[in-house]
């Protein structure tokens, strides 16, 4: 790793008691005037006050201790590469309280962080700019000069000077509105105090917004602000919101602490959502529902983030983890709770199952890496602090959790959840608080545990064989740690405490013997399990680790994926780790072809995902030789009987999961060029450009999709055409994501070109570009050389945000190539991007483990697919 940058935290010296804060923002020519009154404590006598403070001029500063006269700053000296100001005063300032005044002015950037501008279509069709707010990790500095670390709470009052058609909103509910008096067309907004909490909670948003609202059963006022004329698209939301409140309340037995919640839809808004206390932004489409446009998996993705931002009011707002280096706490935590509600209010989703697929294996896949990191890492400077907004941090983070949570029950763990919640409210704590906490309510070693998830990278393969003594099976198990390029071969192996779990045939839903591994090496003996019974490890796939079986216990376990008798999440842990451990060449990719072959009978959605997803891999691994077609006839063969099964069409009672398997095999077979599929696809189409049968929403990505992978330059454009219509943002970067589909070189061009036009917003650029890097050889080369040739625009647009590093991933990753992987490394030398360092590092990581994959096993997996073509010899 590069050296690490100096870092310091702010002085102890000076601290804040109560931020006094008013802001006018100018929303034509983008600055804002500000005036800070703080009451501080000067803990021990200086001359000086240093604080932190980014792109913002100080005029004036004076202090002046409680009862005394002010003291006037004589120089403002900042130090722009720690984003630090020291303010120096002529005389000492003693022990004791007194108020701190600034009078600044800032600018309202472009960058999608601080106090920032956000471009917006009013109904009529002007373009206009909101003032909007995104302080996490350090950005508040941006907005105005505070001490602007986690542990250094204070309490706000915040006042908005703004246009009097504008709304203006901030974390707590407004107590007054009155003219401003030196101009007629600008109100004066103050704001409610707010608890003891962190700047990067902080919130405002000035703009136009339409609301629907609602009382939660314990009383919250909650609403949901849209943009004008979108109010319907809020109800979803709103109704979750509703559901969730309470629901966290009776969970961790805490009230929700403010008087009111705001959820509102940004339009330039770089993550998915960020939890302000009583303040929540989004991106339109992680809040906005259109019920006849929205999508299934639109309203799955919308009730999961409102879940995630609604536990952080409690999990990361009453209770801040005391520094960066605890943040997979706030995320990893706030990840697995938003399951465990959407599952409350949503049972029909099965959404347990999906989280398998979508946050634990995405953490295994990247936590095998040699560039991997622990849950864990100590962070100074704040350009470290983007780089953990990663798959570790949230989604290992939530895998870790669930799996202590099975490991403690439910009851306990709502019981330290409670003690934790209540011993630390208003402050802030660190990891091991909630260990200690967990561990009272238990019983149980948490931390000795827990410790060897988050303070060590990477996880185990646990190696199981089993031998028939009479009634009984002896299992031995063998731990190692899992690594992406084969077998560990190091000196020192790590160790993990490693909860298991047991099934077997006799019931495979309940464990047969549930034990804590704590060693290399085990032996376990399974009473009354006969010859023929098959034997599972990770009930569940709770556990986080691979599993490798013996053959011959392998073996055994197929027919259970044939007949379903094997439950969905099981399923899908076998066959993910299989293909886990062919990429790592312990076994061979054509053993698991043959595994793959027996998911014929598969009825449930997210199995298929993940198989869907490990075919994709194996898809982009095989486009690199001269037999990528072969692949498609097996995607063909493997997904056209459910294709047959399911049809186009929704069937009576058929719910949320149908939906979505629909758009998935459709998606697929139409990409792969089945025949039917395409030619149907075509003709849905053409109804729906015409206006004459218009594409359910949950049809439209698989149709388009379809229709772009084999179709022309009048296919763009009339896709083009969609995206300029399209009232939603959630159609526009459906069509977004899909455009990269097109396979003629110069078409791919264009998709390129419209990614940085005005047409796409700023943080939906790097899915345009990723999608044309994930569809094709050609695409992935294009893309790559396009990101290379506008390296001085993108970086600038992203710089010091994790959509950087989301960029060089999605454009990279699919290389197989050794001398790629020399190339990427080679341009970021040349163009350093310090807050994706380590992604850069994955990135070759990865392309280099493709090309072993392709070397070792490209050839037997060639004469798998042509062999299984040819037809039986005749005897």
């Amino acid at each position: 790793m590069p050296e690490k940058r100096p870092f310091e935290r702010l002085p102890a010296e000076v601290s804040p008691l109560n931020y006094g804060l008013c802001l006018k923002p100018d929303l034509l020519d983008f600055t804002f005037e500000g005036k800070l009154e703080a009451a501080v404590q000067v803990r021990q006598a200086t001359n000086q006050i240093v604080m932190n403070c980014a792109d913002i001029d100080i005029i004036t500063a004076s202090y002046a201790p409680e009862g005394d006269e002010e003291i006037h700053a004589t120089g403002f000296n900042y130090q722009n590469e720690d984003e630090k100001v020291t303010l120096s005063f002529p005389s000492t300032l003693q022990k004791g309280t007194g108020t701190l005044k600034i009078d600044f002015v800032g600018e309202l950037n472009d960058k999608m962080k601080g106090f920032y501008r956000s471009k917006y279509t009013t109904p009529s069709g002007d373009t206009r700019y909101a003032a909007v707010t995104q302080f996490e990790a350090t950005d508040a500095r941006r907005a105005f000069p505070c001490w602007d670390e986690p542990a250094i709470k204070a309490t706000f009052d915040i006042s908005l000077v703004v246009p009097k058609d504008r709304v203006a909103l901030s974390n707590m509910n407004v107590t007054d509105r009155k003219p401003y008096p030196d101009d007629e067309n600008l109100v004066e907004v103050k704001f409610a105090r707010t608890p003891v909490m962190s700047t990067y909670l902080v919130a405002f948003v000035v703009g136009e917004y339409d609301f629907v609202e609602t009382r939660s059963s314990d009383g919250v006022l909650i609403r949901v602000y849209t943009p004008v004329g979108k109010a319907e698209q809020g109800k979803f939301a709103l109704e979750v919101a509703a559901k969730t409140l309470p629901f966290y309340k009776g969970y961790f037995n805490v009230p929700y602490p403010l008087p009111k919640i705001d959820l509102i839809a940004i339009a330039d808004f770089a993550a998915g959502a960020m939890e302000n206390w009583g303040l929540v932004t989004y991106r339109e489409t992680a809040l906005l529902i259109d019920p006849k446009n929205s999508c299934s998996s639109s309203r799955q993705w919308v009730a999961l983030v409102v879940g995630h931002e609604l536990a952080h009011q409690w999990f990361g707002n009453l209770v801040t983890m005391e520094w960066w280096t605890h943040l997979w706490l706030n995320e990893g935590f706030a990840s697995w709770i938003e399951y465990l509600c959407v599952d409350h209010c949503f049972p029909e989703y099965d959404i347990w199952t999906q989280f398998v697929s979508a946050d634990y294996t995405r953490a295994q896949e990247l936590d095998a890496l040699d560039n991997s990191h622990p849950i864990e890492v100590s962070v100074g400077h704040p350009s470290e602090v983007d780089e953990i907004f990663d798959a570790i941090s949230y989604s290992k983070g939530a895998s870790v959790i669930r799996m202590l949570h099975d490991y403690i029950g439910d009851e306990d763990f709502r019981k330290g959840m409670h003690l934790y919640l209540t011993r630390f409210q208003q402050r802030n704590a660190a990891t091991e608080d909630l260990w200690e906490s967990l561990e009272k309510a238990s019983g149980k070693p948490i931390a000795a545990v827990m410790n060897t998830w988050t303070k060590q990278m990477g996880f185990p393969l646990i190696y199981v064989e089993a031998e028939q003594q009479e009634e009984d099976k002896v299992l031995k198990l063998v731990q190692k740690k899992f690594c992406a390029s084969g077998p560990y071969s190091g000196e020192d192996c790590p160790l993990w405490m490693v909860p298991i779990s047991i099934c077997t045939s006799d019931d495979p839903s309940c464990a047969k013997m549930q034990v804590l591994m704590d060693k290399p090496e085990l032996t376990l003996v399974l009473k009354d399990v006969k010859p023929g019974q098959w034997v599972k490890l990770n009930l569940g796939t709770v556990g986080f680790y691979r599993t490798q079986y013996s053959p011959d216990l392998l073996e055994s376990l197929i027919p259970a994926i044939q007949d379903l008798s094997l439950p969905p999440v099981d399923r899908l842990g076998l066959q993910n780790d299989l293909f886990s451990l062919a990429r790592a060449g312990i076994i061979s990719t054509v053993d698991v072809l043959k595994v793959m072959e027996a998911f014929v009978n598969e009825p449930n959605y997210t199995v298929w995902s993940d198989l869907s997803c490990n075919l994709g891999i194996l898809s982009t691994l095989l486009s690199h030789t001269d037999f990528c077609e072969e692949i498609q006839v097996f995607v063909k063969d493997v997904f056209s009987p459910i294709g047959e099964r399911l049809g186009w069409d929704p069937k009576p009672g058929e719910g949320h999961l149908d939906a979505l398997l629909r758009g998935l095999v459709l998606g697929k077979l139409g990409k792969a060029g089945h025949k039917a599929t395409l030619e149907e696809a075509r003709r849905r189409f053409k109804d729906h450009v015409e206006g004459k049968h218009i594409l359910s929403a949950d049809l439209r990505s698989p149709v388009y999709v379809t229709v772009l992978k084999h179709g022309d330059g009048a296919t763009l454009d009339t896709m083009l055409k969609l995206h300029k219509q399209a009232e939603m943002q959630e159609e526009k970067n459906r069509i977004e994501r899909v455009l990269g589909a097109i396979s003629q070189p110069e078409l791919i061009q264009k998709v390129l070109t419209f990614a940085l036009s005005e047409e796409v917003r700023p943080q939906d650029t790097v899915s345009v570009i990723g999608g044309v890097a994930g569809s094709s050889k050609q695409g992935r080369r294009a893309a790559w050389k396009f990101v290379k040739d506008n390296w001085e625009e993108l970086y600038n647009r992203y710089q010091g945000g994790f959509l950087i590093s989301r960029l060089i991933k999605l454009s990279v990753d699919g290389f197989a190539i050794d001398k790629m992987a020399a190339e990427v490394k080679a341009f970021f030398e040349t163009h350093p991007a310090p807050s994706a360092e380590r992604t850069v590092q994955q990135c070759c990581e990865n392309i280099l483990l493709n090309a072993a994959w392709l070397n070792r096993d490209a050839e037997s997996i060639h004469q798998y697919l042509l062999q299984r073509k040819a037809p039986p010899a005749v005897v």
